[in-house]
């Protein structure tokens, strides 16, 4: 694991909803790919470009991330500051339709994951479109997970995965706790600590 690394996959986390779907899972992608000097380039043009502001912290996260991956400074220094991210305006449910063979893939890949605890499953709805969700608490290297779900996903037709691989502490941001709460658990390791996976379900 690399400090810049694991930057760059928390200020990604941050950006769900906020960035469209198909770019956020392209830049997603490169991370897990090695694509280093394409997200130093790329990230702070596309902040700019849909006029998303980060937080001190959240720029903290960036600069950490590509600074060193040949970002430009004037880039960097234009990005918009924000003082909380905005609440997510779309709705989560579980779905109705049972676990698919999309479902079934990443799972199989989930449990056989270093430091994976718990996995979970929802449709995020805009009111136009709906688009599935995966949640997964806990993972060793979890931009290399997400990349590899993403893609797993692709195969079975999803054209804009949404995967969010988040910490297994700390409060997740407002897009993934209505997310979470709106979804259902696929999977949960015999081995999770109960105080862990119950941050995500609000004790049930």
């Amino acid at each position: 694991m690399t400090q810049a690394e694991q930057a760059c996959h928390d200020l990604l986390v941050r950006l769900a909803g906020r960035l469209p779907d198909e770019l956020l899972w392209r830049l997603r992608d490169w991370l897990a790919a090695g694509g280093h000097i394409a997200l130093g380039a790329m990230l702070p043009r596309e902040l700019l470009r849909h006029r998303v502001g980060l937080t001190d912290e959240e720029r903290e996260l960036l600069v950490a991330a590509v600074a060193g991956w040949g970002a430009s400074q004037r880039l960097l220094d234009a990005v918009l500051p924000a003082h909380a991210a905005d609440e997510p305006d779309v709705t989560f449910r579980p779905g109705a339709d049972g676990v698919d063979q999309a479902a079934l893939s990443v799972l199989a890949v989930v449990r056989g994951h270093p430091g994976a605890v718990e996995l979970r499953q929802g449709w995020r709805s805009d009111g136009r479109h709906e688009q599935r969700i995966v949640l997964v608490l806990g993972a060793e290297r979890p931009w290399t997970l997400t990349g590899t779900l993403q893609r797993l996903l692709r195969v079975h037709g999803d054209r804009t995965p949404c995967v969010e691989v988040l910490p297994p502490h700390g409060e997740p941001p407002a897009y993934h706790q209505a997310a979470i709460i709106g979804s259902a658990q696929l999977w949960r390791s015999t081995a999770a600590l109960v105080g862990t996976t119950t941050s995500w379900t609000g004790g049930g």
